[in-house]
């Protein structure tokens, strides 16, 4: 149990679960009773990209000379980030009278999740929120009305589960950011 502890003091674990409590929270205080699918990606991808942060250590050589398997606790750290982030989003939403179909804010989960993983691999731990909140924006600055297959891949965090091509792009994400980074780890 003590490797434990030390790997999540290693990851800034105790403070991105503040942050992330304290965006959801925020959120929730904006939202009140109203949650639109536009604040429950935001509240989403808030807490994927605090968590992020800390998806790489300190010291990458001492982190190849762990007893333990790398990818088990990388799958397991990025799984636990996507858990805590959209467990405390559906919380949140219960406090309020409207919430948005649980499975929308677990898609949105996933996809964003494996963007951070993504980032992490391609860019390094630190940069981990990046390309989850860059999408997001995008997202939002596309057209709803706009119809077309590159609308619906980018824009898939305001339309799941609604429409096939936004969940299986968010899936898609999902899966090859988790593999990816339990896998590989993040650029050295």
């Amino acid at each position: 149990m003590r490797w434990a502890v030390l790997y999540a003091r290693s990851r800034s674990a105790p403070s991105a679960f503040g942050g992330l409590l304290l965006a959801v929270a925020g959120l929730w205080a904006v939202a009140g009773t109203a949650w639109t699918p536009v604040l429950t990606t935001l509240a989403c991808v808030s807490g994927v990209s605090i968590a992020a942060i800390g998806l790489s250590g300190q010291d990458p050589a001492l982190d190849r000379t762990a007893a333990l398997p790398w990818p088990v606790r990388r799958l397991a750290h990025l799984l636990l980030i996507g858990v805590v982030a959209t467990g405390a989003l559906l919380v949140a939403q219960r406090l309020g009278q409207s919430a948005v179909d649980p499975w929308a804010v677990g898609w949105a989960g996933v996809g964003f999740l494996g963007l951070a993983g993504i980032a992490a691999t391609a860019a390094g731990g630190q940069f981990g929120w990046t390309l989850p909140l860059l999408w997001w924006v995008a997202a939002f600055l596309v057209p709803d009305t706009d119809g077309s297959g590159f609308a619906r891949v980018l824009g898939w965090p305001l339309r799941v589960p609604q429409d096939r091509v936004s969940t299986w792009t968010a899936i898609a994400l999902g899966a090859v950011g988790v593999v990816a980074y339990a896998l590989r780890g993040t650029r050295r």
